[in-house]
């Protein structure tokens, strides 16, 4: 039986755990074959682990670029221009979020020329999450405009679908009742909320009473691969020794976000999905030089209450509760997606017309996400890794 033959570029585990979302929508289909391959990138070394979890077929990259497909995905840029298959390119994060200033690279992360046409290469189809996105298509990469698709965001939809399931969540991390969760998120980079995990740590210990408190670190996985897991460990570990949850690279944050009562962030994805949950929001870096200013992170970055180094923390978390007004953050959230509900319905469409097959005969369902691995699960100390 000849099978159309798909394959999944995998930079990072970002860009992994994006891919992974949209390969579901071509379940039991015996028609496809799926197969992975992981390009040369800076923060790839935790890749093959990754792919190795869940029995992935992995191309070595030199033999991938040697094959041809009926279709490839990829939520990044690097060396995408050697595949030969009809590609669609999409973001790994929430929106696009972040400015680059490298000279004449500089702009939006995502979104410029080089990003959208690497190797001077055109894909088939460049998926976005928002209309508005089109407008900075049509500044900065004008001939990408008519392969454009608005598709929306597949994490928006699987935590929206997941939200009646936040009491699941909590009893799955273990939360007694009364006890409340902060969960503290970072990306990565000098200006990021790791950057400052110096000056915020000592709060999160000393600060937070753990008869009522509970505490999960959310680290974005370039940092774990920049740095090392030993490092990044080694620095947590005081930490975890405390009791406050250090959540591994490879794990679902999500639901984690959805069972948080607090959510302290910066300018990353994770913050930004963290207005779809209700939960208010403290932000502990937002470098404005980083942030592209047409993004709701931006939005974000103007309304969302910053955390102050000489007010008692607990203080904060009250102060936010109380100043917390939900409907105030719907414009923030209505620009993750203008496709709200519609990510499996658009991107299925777009992959099999791009294959020339006609789709399976049943609507794709967007699925709640799973509980969330137990805490005792999460990220060993240090001395426990090395045992």
């Amino acid at each position: 039986m000849g099978r159309k033959r798909v394959l999944a570029v995998i930079h990072t585990v970002t860009y992994g755990k994006r891919l992974l979302d949209v390969l579901s929508l071509l379940e039991a289909d015996f028609r496809l074959q799926v197969f992975f391959t992981a390009p040369p990138h800076a923060f790839g070394d935790d890749v093959p682990a990754f792919l190795a979890r869940f029995g992935a077929v992995v191309l070595p990259w030199d033999q991938a670029t040697r094959m041809r497909f009926d279709l490839a995905l990829a939520a990044g840029p690097r060396g995408v221009e050697y595949v030969d298959a009809p590609l669609i390119t999409l973001p790994h994060g929430a929106n696009y979020l972040k400015r680059v200033r490298e000279g004449a690279n500089s702009g939006v992360a995502g979104l410029r020329r080089q990003d959208l046409l690497p190797g001077g290469r055109l894909p088939a189809a460049v998926g976005v999450p928002h209309h508005a996105e089109l407008r900075e298509l049509a500044h900065s990469c004008p001939e990408a405009v008519p392969l454009a698709h608005v598709l929306g965001d597949p994490v928006h939809d699987r935590i929206i679908a997941s939200m009646p399931l936040r009491a699941v969540y909590r009893r799955a991390l273990g939360l007694a009742e009364g006890q409340k969760l902060v969960v503290t998120v970072s990306t990565w980079g000098a200006d990021s909320c790791f950057g400052r995990f110096d000056a915020l740590l000592p709060r999160l210990i000393g600060e937070l009473p753990a008869a009522n408190y509970r505490t999960a670190l959310l680290v974005h996985p370039n940092v774990w691969s920049g740095h090392g897991a030993y490092q990044v460990r080694s620095w947590l570990a005081r930490c975890a020794h405390l009791g406050i949850g250090v959540v591994p690279p490879e794990a679902d944050w999500r639901s984690i976000l959805i069972a948080a009562d607090w959510i302290i962030g910066d300018h990353g994805s994770v913050t930004l999905y963290g207005t779809l949950t209700g939960s208010p929001i403290l932000l502990a870096a937002s470098p404005e030089q980083e942030i592209n200013p047409s993004s709701p992170a931006a939005t974000l970055a103007a309304h969302a209450p910053r955390l102050s180094p000489t007010h008692p923390l607990v203080d904060q978390l009250d102060y936010v509760s109380r100043e917390y007004r939900d409907e105030e953050y719907a414009s923030i959230r209505s620009r993750i997606t203008s496709e709200p509900g519609r990510f499996n319905r658009n991107m299925r469409r777009l992959m099999y017309g791009l294959m020339g097959m006609g789709q399976p005969a049943h609507e794709p369902v967007t699925v709640p996400l799973p509980e969330p691995v137990p805490p005792a699960a999460w990220a060993p100390a240090l001395g426990e890794a090395l045992a």
